[in-house]
């Protein structure tokens, strides 16, 4: 399994490392180039996230239909080439023509499903925490390593990193990624957009990941130009508000993945987390000095980082096989649509309003999102049993049509038909008298 996830939790590490790099420090420096205003700085920080909206669940869809790999190719290069657009824009209109670019190579729902391809159901929430713990890692290192490196280098070279990162990770992609198996549902039939659409577990999904999404990108619209202005911080101090953060960031990640992965106790996680999302935002809205705004941010990233490891984990398990590019480019989506409002939110506000209203209004609003998680049922675990076609053969597959059997599919690469039960209602005896 870790032959498999690691490349893989690598290259969308690399491509999200790339994307954080600037966040701490984008906002500074856009504001300073030709034409800016502060909502125009807003669509720079959150505008690559409207084309990721745009583009994920195309992206997923041909993947489900072609190629997996040369589907994440193909987005990797249009990442690499808006990234070599923004490093040498000298304005604010080319800066975010470069971001818009940035968010058309739409890999992220690509790379989560690619993984579940490759690796069996019980071992994928393993995989999904590896691939969300590369990536909370990866903003953890980004958001030290972006202020130091761009005030040392300038920000325009966190870009031309950002570049040679992408095609780092086409290498890594060609050489250490092995091919999907090829995979025939038992529905032998697409996947029902209004089935999944409609699914009120999949409704709550990615109404918290819009949320969670949003609430970061205007984090990040504020954090910098507040400690910069508001406080008279200099860039590359903005280290030291981000290094603490990120460091119990990383501590919380870990407990909170265990619990959720290995206990079940997803919809507890996520509720601990919007309850630190709305302390953090009260913290932040009404701190009278940096001191305190700080404990504020601290907060806000301990909630963002429980969240992040077990996220796409979750939403995999309300998605059967076949549906698994289009659930995960929809998911991923609506993250996207609220990075891109976060970003534009965050440069209006900070033109026409203030902290104080805006941090109400976003606590009223985390309380109403933990209501609906509270609700939302903790995925019920299920059983798989994968069995040989030499053995077993396929006369009899109509009765696997049972009320305890969730979904059944053959890997014809590794000539296996693999069953989704409920051990509860029926056991693995049963199921191997049904194929005989």
């Amino acid at each position: 399994m870790i032959k498999s996830v690691l490349p893989l939790s690598l290259i969308i590490a690399l491509r999200f490392f790339g994307l954080f790099l600037v966040l701490p420090v984008i906002s500074v420096y856009a504001i300073n180039l030709e034409g800016a205003t502060p909502t125009l700085v807003g669509i720079v920080i959150g505008g690559y996230a409207l084309t990721q909206m745009l583009f994920q669940i195309p992206f997923g869809v041909i993947s489900d239909k072609f190629s997996r790999k040369g589907t994440i190719v193909f987005g990797l290069v249009i990442f690499a080439i808006g990234s070599l657009i923004c490093a040498v824009s000298t304005d604010i209109y080319t800066l975010i023509f470069g971001r818009f670019l940035q968010g058309a190579g739409s890999i992220g729902a690509v790379v989560t499903a690619m993984i579940s391809d490759l690796v069996k159901e019980e071992q994928r929430p393993k995989a999904m925490a590896l691939m969300g713990s590369s990536i909370a890692l990866a903003f953890a290192i980004s958001m030290i390593a972006g202020p130091t490196m761009g005030a040392a280098f300038g920000v325009e070279t966190l870009f031309y990193i950002t570049l040679a990162l992408a095609l780092l990770s086409i290498f890594v992609l060609i050489k250490k990624v092995p091919n999907p198996p090829h995979i025939t549902h038992t529905y032998n039939k697409k996947a029902d957009l209004g089935e999944i659409l409609g699914n009120p577990n999949l409704i709550k999904m990615n109404i918290t990941n819009f949320l969670q999404k949003g609430l970061m990108t205007f984090a990040f619209m504020i954090i910098p130009i507040t400690l910069i202005n508001n406080f008279k911080w200099e860039m590359n101090d903005l280290w030291q508000v981000y290094l603490p953060a990120m460091i119990l960031g990383i501590l919380a990640m870990g407990p909170a993945a265990v619990l959720a992965e290995k206990k079940g106790k997803f919809k507890e996680i996520l509720f601990i987390g919007i309850v630190f999302f709305t302390i953090s935002y009260l913290v932040i809205g009404f701190s009278p000095n940096a001191t305190i705004f700080i404990i504020g941010v601290v907060i806000f990233f301990v909630g963002f980082n429980m969240h992040e490891p077990i996220m796409q984990s979750l939403a995999t398990k309300f998605a059967k096989v076949h549906q698994r590019g289009l659930v995960l480019g929809i998911f991923t989506s609506a993250g996207y649509i609220g990075t891109f409002l976060g970003g534009i939110i965050g440069g209006l506000v900070y033109q026409n309003s203030s902290m104080e209203t805006l941090s109400i209004v976003i606590a009223i609003v985390c309380v109403l999102w933990a209501i609906l998680i509270f609700k939302m049922p903790n995925p019920a675990k299920k059983k798989f049993v994968y069995l040989s076609l030499n053995e077993y053969h396929l006369e009899n597959s109509s009765r696997l049509n049972h009320d305890a059997i969730d979904e059944w599919y053959i890997n014809n690469t590794e000539n296996i038909i693999a069953i989704k039960y409920d051990n509860q209602k029926i056991n693995e005896e049963e199921i191997k008298n049904l194929l005989k």
